[in-house]
């Protein structure tokens, strides 16, 4: 075999990791669709379209703040607890109004972030450790305020969970503007370059003169402000407050939407149009699992599997 064969080879190598690493999420969108057009029953039709939209606008919410971590090279695993403690929030201050009780909620996930900020930007607590440690302190609080189940009976989340405009849920419109707003933050204003500054190389980001501190401290509040935003609307989708299980695992699907939307874990980098496919694409590996019949562990199962390759693919690229 001659040099120039091996030389080959290699471009071809490298030029199919970046392919998947690029348009793989999108691809595999692609192949889920055809696959369940073809040999899932009742799959092509209004109301499985507007159903599989309305269940995948909280895992795109909760991404998107999870992308935004991930850009500066942490990660936030405390999106699910914080999504319970905005549904317990959210059940205690209904009675003084809907408004009140969203905000109360929102800020329930903005003050785990900014605690979560303060111990990675502050104390140089490693992102994993600090938002582990909030992970179970916000889940366990959310069960102090509400330790079970309890219904929601109000009109304006009814609404919420139901209304639609033109036909088209308003849990999917806030998804879609949150992920607008993201993308334009990102890509067009001084704190998007920022954050990405601080994702590529923190030592040089400081040595830059830019805010570190306050650029980690806003990236995770912001995290836990679209968490509680996930949790409100995946309340009002299900009319009760369920602090147990509401969230349980969404850290996963996040970081699996964001991971295979091509957001490097190295951060310096964030792909929202790859994160918003890497959602559709968790949600279409859920439910084709379910509708042919296979037991919720495999979909875990599947993502893990997810992961691995998309991270692998980051890492033969990173190498070159």
């Amino acid at each position: 075999m001659t040099d120039l064969t091996l030389g080959r080879g290699q471009v071809d190598r490298e030029r199919l990791l970046r392919l998947l690493q690029e348009y793989g999420v999108y691809a595999g969108v692609a192949v889920l669709l055809l696959f369940n057009f073809v040999f899932t029953s009742n799959f092509v039709s209004t109301e499985n379209f507007r159903t599989q939209a309305v269940q995948v606008a909280p895992v795109l919410i909760v991404a998107l703040g999870m992308a935004l971590a991930i850009g500066t090279e942490g990660i936030d695993l405390a999106v699910g607890s914080v999504m319970a403690l905005s549904t317990s929030l959210l059940s205690l201050y209904l009675g003084y109004g809907l408004w009140m009780a969203m905000l109360m909620a929102v800020v329930g996930g903005i003050a785990v972030g900014l605690a979560n900020g303060s111990l990675i930007a502050f104390l140089g607590v490693q992102p994993i450790v600090a938002t582990l440690a909030l992970m179970v302190a916000a889940r366990g609080i959310a069960l102090v305020l509400l330790p079970q189940l309890e219904d929601v009976r109000d009109p304006g989340m009814a609404t919420l969970g139901s209304g639609d405009v033109l036909g088209v849920p308003y849990l999917v419109l806030i998804a879609a503007g949150l992920a607008l707003l993201v993308a334009f933050v990102v890509r067009r204003t001084t704190f998007g370059r920022q954050l990405l500054a601080v994702g590529d190389s923190r030592p040089a980001a400081r040595l830059a003169g830019l805010p570190v501190r306050r650029v980690l401290i806003v990236v995770y509040a912001c995290s836990g402000a679209l968490a509680a935003v996930a949790g409100i609307l995946a309340t009002a989708r299900l009319t009760a407050s369920d602090p147990t299980s509401l969230g349980n695992l969404m850290e996963l699907s996040a970081i699996t939407a964001v991971v295979v939307g091509g957001t490097p874990l190295s951060g310096g980098r964030i792909r929202i149009g790859g994160t918003v496919a890497g959602a559709v694409l968790i949600q279409l590996l859920t439910t084709t699992l379910i509708k042919h019949d296979l037991q919720p562990s495999w979909t875990q199962m599947a993502q893990a599997v997810v992961i691995i390759a998309a991270v692998y693919a980051a890492r033969e690229r990173g190498k070159r």
